[in-house]
């Protein structure tokens, strides 16, 4: 029999491991596709080439990616400690500075000189490795730690505010660099931000409207499987003049799957539309990080 020490234990090697993989997938692309693209990604990684590339341009020094990265999370990552959850934090810097010893110790490596090529998959290969941290409750760092606590703290979408800080990094880079790198860059950051939202969907909703005969049964086993509760709605159905039960329930995308799995297994019969809901106001269960 499997003791609840014995199961947690495995989880987080199984978390450290794929943390490492994330991190080692992130020094690639840096010292791969954006470094021989010219590109600025977004966050605190492009923040750290720009300085990066102004001392060499201006003063001829080059200071290690490690140097300057590690220090610019330092208060994202207080905010993440004070606010979030140890465990998420702990994580996370795990990432920040593993990522970037690897970026100061991976050989630069070519693989194409197309920029478009470059900007495409470079973003690919960022959100592949930005959505393994979050998939396994971490992080990248920089920014992350920003844009989660407004919106699992505040309610905040703080995109807005992430995307003009990164609007001044890429004028930036423009003016001192060249601003077809910088209009590279966005189309490196689109990309990676479009990917993450198909692979990590803890912020994504759906609305789940069911017809069924056993709302009682239905009713728990949303509850069961996704902590969220639900509303039965008494209705007539229009061509039979018969009684219809209708729930309704948000819940997270990430569920929809399972949750109608299980409804198809109570009621058959049961009629399913689901609708992408783009905003909700209220009381809305999260799992905690």
């Amino acid at each position: 029999m499997k003791t609840k020490l014995q199961i947690n234990y495995k989880k987080e090697i199984k978390t450290i491991l794929a943390l490492t993989l994330a991190s080692c997938i992130i020094a690639f692309n840096l010292k791969s596709f954006v470094q021989t693209g010219g590109l600025f990604p977004g966050g605190f990684s492009g923040l750290t080439i720009l300085i990066q590339r102004i001392f060499e341009m201006f003063f001829d020094l080059h200071i290690p990616y490690s140097v300057l990265y590690l220090p610019l999370n330092l208060v994202p990552a207080f905010i993440g400690f004070k606010f979030i959850s140890v465990r998420f934090t702990l994580y996370s810097f795990y990432v920040v500075a593993l990522s970037g010893v690897l970026t100061d110790l991976f050989p630069t490596f070519t693989i194409t000189y197309d920029t478009l090529l470059i900007a495409i998959f470079g973003g690919i290969l960022n959100a592949v490795a930005i959505s393994i941290c979050l998939i396994f409750e971490a992080s990248g760092g920089g920014t992350d730690f920003i844009s989660i606590y407004f919106s699992e703290k505040k309610g905040i979408d703080a995109w807005n505010y992430i995307f003009a800080a990164n609007v001044v990094i890429l004028v930036t880079a423009g003016i001192l660099f060249g601003f077809d790198k910088a209009l590279y860059s966005i189309i490196y950051q689109y990309t990676s931000t479009q990917v993450i939202q198909m692979m990590f969907k803890r912020y994504q909703k759906d609305t789940l409207l069911i017809i069924t005969e056993l709302p009682g049964a239905v009713y728990g086993k949303i509850r069961e499987i996704t902590h969220h509760d639900a509303t039965l709605i008494e209705a007539t159905g229009c061509f039979e003049g018969a009684p219809r039960n209708i729930l309704y329930s948000v819940i997270g995308r990430e569920q929809v799957d399972k949750v109608i799995a299980a409804i198809k297994e109570i009621d058959p019969k049961a009629f399913i539309n689901v609708i992408n809901t783009e905003q909700i106001n209220g009381r809305f269960y999260k799992k905690p990080y």
